[in-house]
């Protein structure tokens, strides 16, 4: 199985710039689709994006396309998650996901579909 445990959340201004890091072990990060989810205060866990095993082809989130970047190395067995032109709304902890490759990937995919999770990182955007 898979391990993941994420990097680089914080305190940023809105407008800002964060960089996220999921960092996997036990196994091959290029073996599994790998996601990334949130949750704010008193919300429920909400899909922001996700990555292909196979191809890299990358899926968002309505509320995070054309802000956030999802991106895989596969020599440091991780995946980043980019995030530009942060809004006082993108406040939350950040979780990094993975799951087996037989699942389809999409713009709009559920807690269930992922099978591993990181501990999360919180991610705080001042107004």
């Amino acid at each position: 199985q898979v391990q993941l445990v994420e990097s680089g959340g914080g305190l940023v201004q809105a407008g800002g710039s964060l960089r996220l890091s999921c960092a996997a072990s036990g196994r091959t990060v290029s073996d599994y689709h790998v996601g990334w989810f949130r949750q704010a205060p008193g919300k429920e866990r909400e899909f922001v994006g996700a990555i292909s095993w196979k191809d890299s082809r990358t899926y968002y989130a309505d509320s995070v396309k054309g802000r956030f970047t999802i991106s895989r190395d596969d020599a440091k067995n991780t995946v980043d998650l980019q995030m530009n032109s942060l809004k006082a709304e993108d406040t939350a902890v950040y979780y990094c996901t993975a799951t087996f490759p037989y699942h389809t990937l999409g713009p709009a995919m559920g807690i269930g579909d992922f099978r591993f999770w990181g501990q999360g990182t919180q991610v705080t955007v001042s107004s």
